[in-house]
C-alpha cells in the first residue's frame, strides 16, 4: 500500500520541485498531494503570540486548513505550514515532518517529541546564495555601486566618485571582521580569501577549518574584531547571547567610517544604536537585509538615510535553494522510508 505524502509548498519552494524530488529520491509508490500557499505574495505570521500556536513563528498558513490538507498523511514536507501542539492532536497518522529550511521555527518540537513525530530540517540550504549575496553586498558599498547608481537615477553625475578622497576602497586591501562561522559564515570567509581581504573571525564555539587558518584567517576575541575591521558582516545565530551584541557600545569600538553588513537576523542589532552611528558619523555606511520587524514600518528611520543599502529578507532567495532544499527533504524522506537514520534530526 502506498505511503501517503502530504506537500505544503510556495511561491519559493515549488511544490511540484518537491514532488519531483520525492519521486526521484523514493520512487512512485508514494501516495502524494500537494498544495501551494500564497507565500511571499503575502506575509508570513512572525509573532509568537498567536492563540493556539505558542512558540511558532515565521509560518504561514491557517492551522484549521493545514490540518484538513493533511488528514491521514504518514508524511508532511514543508517549508512554512505550521504545526502547534494542538494540530498534532488531531493528526494521529503523522509521524514525519521535514521542513525544507535551516531552523524549523514553525513546528512545536517539544510536542513533536511527544507524539513520537520525527522531524528533519535543510541545514545549509541557502547557505551559497546568503554567501554570495554578502559579498555582493560589501561590494555595493565599499565600491560606491549604490552612491552612483541612485545619483544616475537623479540625474547627477558622480565624477567626483573618481577622487581619491571620495571614491571606493578593493576587498584585498582591507580587513574583514566576520562574526559566526557556521554554514555560512565559512563560505564567506573563503570568498574573502579569494578576493585577497585579510579575514577575521569571532565566533567562541568553533575552531577554524585547517585550509582557513593556514590561509592567514584569524579567530579573534570580539572587541579586536570591531576595532581592527574594515568590514563587520554578521552570520551568527539568535541566541540570548547574541541578541543585540551589535549595540552602541560595539558600534562605538569599530573602525570610524567602517561598514556593518547583517545578512543574518535582525534581532543581532540594536537598529536604533545603529541610526545614531551612521548619522553621527561613528559608521561610514550598512548594508541591511533583515530587520527584527517585517516588513519594515514604511516611516522606519533607516529608511530615510543615504548610506544606507536596504533589501527585503532575500539573501537567501535563489533558484539552487529551492532545489537543493528539495533534494535534501527527499533523502530525508527516503532515509525515513527505509528504516534508516536521519542526517539532519531536529
Amino acid at each position: 500500500m502506498p505511503r501517503t505524502v502530504a506537500i505544503i509548498g510556495d511561491h519559493f519552494m515549488l511544490p511540484e520541485v518537491f514532488e519531483e524530488k520525492l519521486r526521484a529520491a523514493c520512487g512512485e509508490d508514494l501516495a502524494i498531494r500537494i498544495r501551494k500557499d500564497n507565500w511571499p505574495d503575502e506575509p508570513m505570521e512572525h509573532g509568537y503570540a498567536v492563540a493556539g500556536m505558542d512558540g511558532l513563528k515565521e509560518y504561514f498558513g491557517d492551522p484549521d486548513g493545514v490540518v484538513d490538507f493533511v488528514g491521514d498523511a504518514e508524511i508532511l514536507v514543508t517549508q512554512l505550514a505550521p504545526v502547534s501542539r494542538g494540530m498534532l492532536e488531531r493528526l494521529p497518522a503523522l509521524r514525519m515532518i521535514a521542513v525544507s529550511r535551516g531552523g524549523p521555527v514553525n513546528i512545536d518540537m517539544a510536542a513533536a517529541r511527544d507524539h513520537g513525530v520525527l522531524v528533519v530540517n535543510t541545514p545549509g540550504r541557502n547557505a551559497s546564495a546568503v554567501a554570495e549575496f554578502t559579498l555582493g553586498a560589501m561590494l555595493a558599498e565599499t565600491r560606491k555601486i549604490r552612491e552612483g547608481h541612485e545619483a544616475l537615477r537623479r540625474g547627477d553625475w558622480r565624477g567626483d566618485l573618481y577622487r581619491a578622497d571620495v571614491t571606493g576602497r578593493e576587498l584585498c586591501e582591507m580587513t574583514v571582521g566576520v562574526i559566526g562561522y557556521g554554514n555560512i559564515g565559512t563560505k564567506v570567509v573563503r570568498l574573502l580569501r579569494a578576493f585577497g581581504a585579510r579575514v577575521l573571525v569571532h565566533d567562541p564555539y568553533v575552531q577554524l577549518a585547517p585550509e582557513d587558518a593556514a590561509a592567514g584567517v584569524e579567530l579573534v576575541a570580539f572587541d579586536r574584531l570591531l576595532s581592527e575591521s574594515d568590514v563587520v558582516t554578521m552570520h551568527a545565530r539568535v541566541t540570548e547571547e547574541t541578541r543585540h551584541m551589535m549595540n552602541a557600545a560595539a558600534f562605538a569600538r569599530m573602525k570610524r567610517g567602517a561598514l556593518f553588513v547583517n545578512t543574518a537576523r535582525g534581532p543581532l542589532c540594536d537598529y536604533d544604536a545603529l541610526h545614531a552611528a551612521l548619522t553621527d558619523g561613528t559608521l561610514g555606511s550598512a548594508m541591511l537585509e533583515t530587520f527584527a520587524v517585517e516588513p519594515v514600518p514604511q516611516d522606519w528611520p533607516l529608511l530615510q538615510l543615504p548610506n544606507v543599502t536596504l533589501t527585503p529578507h532575500i539573501a537567501g532567495a535563489s533558484v539552487r535553494t529551492v532545489t537543493f532544499a528539495a533534494e535534501q527533504a527527499a533523502e530525508e524522506v527516503r532515509r525515513y522510508l527505509a528504516g534508516e537514520p536521519a542526517r539532519n534530526p531536529c
